[in-house]
């Protein structure tokens, strides 16, 4: 067989994605019958130049020209368009019966590195520009950049922001005359995720959707003959590929297949060893137990998931019957999993051993660390355990070293607050708090602050508590109170080390608080978060610690309050009519007028919530002299608030309010998570 390639620089494999077989056999050869001897051999799974056992492969970009073994053409069409169109539009000619070469004349056979045809014979940049998706500008900047980068030319528009996912998606199908393939919508049928094992659809990034009498329907991100016939080859059943975007196929793959699938097996597993250990001996609160033991197991199968379903929190809660599985997602908790209570002790003690704690002490609180691998990547998590009135309850915050830091801006801040809250952060010396409860993004916020602070001329220092990011040019400082390194040491040993910056992960006690109050005093720029219900509680949170109000007038120059809110899901959103109740709390928040409410109306993508991440809600306050005179006099909460809203303050309720009015957010989700303020 010879092989030919054709240039395709636009195609969405890349150059040369096509392949062009020239099929120099005879359907009279004395060995090929309807393949020709080479043939014969691949339908054997067997090359002519070994004999070995292997499908031959013509590969410019994840092509592939022969059959699988045991197969023929009939279980494996080649193309979805036109018949007998090429990837040009252009006319092959017919190959006679199951495609053998008549009379011993050569015929060409053009392979898409898709699987599927073209619907036209334009190509994939043409098509774009037609469907007025890109200019023809874009293109060709997107081609000059695919010759120097590689990739796809799909990938490569939407990777310079010209070209949205799901238009890619939507263009992608008519060029290759294929289905779209909605995941939102569609629960994949656990009769086809069967058929397909989970290291090959993670891999190959494809979905089993449903089984059919036309065969079983995949959807991919990226089509290919190759793909087709190894998903063929596992399944057994005739292939659909329907196309999706990457994310979808991410995100839906990771729901299928779940980490804790198996994890009724392992339990009995355990009740079953748990049962022989107790007839033969007693067990002692030290044992330490196989890595490949059912409890160890499950451990990784619970944090495996939590992981993949953007949990930030994994609780183990003992009760009288159970022991329940929750996390939390989005800032709501879901309960996920119910275990034996006999499997309870087990459980935290792995998480107590893998944090190095101490295992056997199960009456005093205890906190620690560990870091495992989850899906190929290294993920800290911080484990802190309390004893309950049915045993230990263990919970396991997830900090995703993988993840980006986000810049101020990307932090949802109305414009008005960036650039009044930029502009604050470079001064040379004071400083500016974030407050808010447990899980509200302030250290988020802090991080974000840093990478607008840092820069070559500045020595910026942090002492955390955990260090939850890395950032290369930083001095960073992890508390670790065995040693004595706690806040206040920490931050004494920082000033002798001539910063610029610092950073104090949190203000938890008086000695903190007048350290860092001082350093503030003495020409360093300090930020901090305080645990606060908004920016004027945090004043009075500094006064009940006993720092004197003329020192906190003199150093504070900001306080930012804020909160989470969830955003409404994206792909399941809809119009509604609010309750008379809620109704009536976005009048009196002083909402704008505003006839049409939306809210998500559940999908696959959140879970059936309605929601899908989550954005800031944010209130500045600065400290002006009004401010301080009243800070020097003791004021109370209420005036504080009173004069910041007269001086152009906007209140957490404000803010969120702001939110439902342009249909971010809800008026349910404002109430639940910041109601009164």
């Amino acid at each position: 067989m010879k092989f030919k390639r054709r240039d395709r620089s636009d195609s969405p494999d890349g150059p040369d994605a096509e392949v062009l077989v020239d099929a120099e056999t005879s359907g009279s050869d004395s060995q090929g019958g309807k393949y020709g001897q080479s043939g014969v051999m691949a339908a054997q799974g067997k090359t002519p130049e070994t004999g070995g056992s292997a499908l031959k492969v013509a590969r410019t970009a994840s092509t592939v020209t022969d059959l699988p073994p045991g197969q023929d053409e009939s279980h494996f069409p080649v193309f979805a368009g036109p018949t007998g169109a090429d990837s040009d539009g252009a006319t092959s000619e017919p190959s006679g019966g199951n495609g053998s070469a008549t009379g011993g004349q050569a015929k060409d056979v053009a392979v898409s590195s898709s699987g599927v045809g073209p619907k036209t014979h334009h190509r994939l940049g043409e098509l774009l520009v037609r469907l007025s998706l890109v200019t023809e500008a874009q293109v060709e900047d997107a081609l000059v950049q695919q010759k120097e980068s590689g990739g796809r030319l799909g990938e490569v528009l939407v990777d310079m922001g010209v070209l949205g996912e799901r238009g890619l998606v939507d263009a992608l199908a008519e060029f290759y005359a294929m289905p779209v393939a909605d995941l939102r919508r569609d629960n994949p049928d656990p009769e086809a995720l069967a058929l397909i094992p989970e290291e090959i659809a993670r891999q190959y990034l494809a979905i089993p959707i449903r089984l059919d009498e036309d065969g079983l329907h995949v959807a991919v991100e990226e089509p290919s003959d190759e793909l087709r016939f190894l998903l063929a080859e596992k399944s057994g059943h005739t292939v659909r590929l329907e196309i999706a975007p990457v994310n979808d196929v991410r995100w839906a793959i990771d729901q299928s297949y779940r980490a804790m699938a198996g994890v009724d097996k392992l339990v009995q597993a355990f009740e079953a060893v748990e049962g022989a250990r107790r007839r033969t001996s007693e067990t002692t609160a030290t044992e330490v137990v196989a890595e490949d033991a059912p409890v160890v197991q499950v451990v990784a199968r619970i944090l495996t998931q939590a992981k993949r379903d953007r949990a930030s929190d994994v609780h183990i809660e003992p009760s009288q019957d159970i022991v329940r599985v929750r996390f939390r997602i989005d800032g709501a908790l879901k309960e996920v999993l119910q275990l034996p209570v006999v499997m309870g002790v087990g459980l935290v003690s792995r998480i107590k051993i893998m944090a190095g704690m101490n295992i056997v002490e199960r009456r005093r609180p205890q906190d620690g660390q560990l870091t495992t691998e989850i899906d190929g990547k290294d993920t800290d998590v911080r484990v802190a355990t309390a004893a309950t009135i049915f045993g230990e309850k263990c919970v396991l915050r997830i900090l995703d070293k993988n993840r980006s830091v986000l810049r101020l801006h990307d932090l949802g801040m109305p414009e008005d607050t960036h650039g009044t809250y930029s502009k604050l952060v470079r001064a040379p010396f004071g400083m500016v708090l974030c407050a808010g409860p447990t899980g509200s993004g302030k250290t988020t916020t802090l991080y974000a602050t840093l990478t607008e602070v840092s820069d070559a001329t500045r020595n910026v220092m942090t002492i955390e508590d955990p260090v939850e990011f890395i950032f290369p040019s930083i001095n960073q400082i992890q508390t670790n109170e065995q040693a004595g390194l706690t806040f206040a040491t920490g931050l004494k040993s920082i000033l002798r080390q001539d910063p610029d910056v610092i950073l104090v992960g949190e203000i938890r006690d008086v000695e903190t608080a007048r350290i860092a109050v001082q350093s503030a005093l003495t020409g360093h720029f300090v930020l901090s978060s305080l645990h606060a219900t908004d920016s004027v509680s945090a004043l009075h949170r500094f006064l009940d610690m006993g720092i004197e109000s003329f020192l906190i007038a003199s150093s504070v120059i900001a306080i930012v309050g804020q909160r989470l809110v969830r955003r409404i899901c994206p792909a399941c959103k809809t119009s509604y009519m609010p309750t008379e109740e809620e109704r009536t709390f976005y009048e009196e928040s002083g909402g704008p007028e505003k006839s049409t409410f939306y809210h998500g109306g559940g999908c696959n993508f959140c879970g059936n919530t309605g929601y899908q991440d989550r954005i800031g809600v944010y209130e500045l306050l600065q400290m002006t002299p009004e401010i301080k005179r009243l800070i020097v006099g003791w004021a109370t909460q209420d005036e504080l608030h009173r004069l910041a809203q007269k001086q152009g303050m906007r209140t957490l309720r404000q803010e969120a309010i702001n939110l439902v009015s342009l249909d971010v957010t809800t008026i349910a989700e404002v109430i639940r998570s910041i109601y009164a303020l």
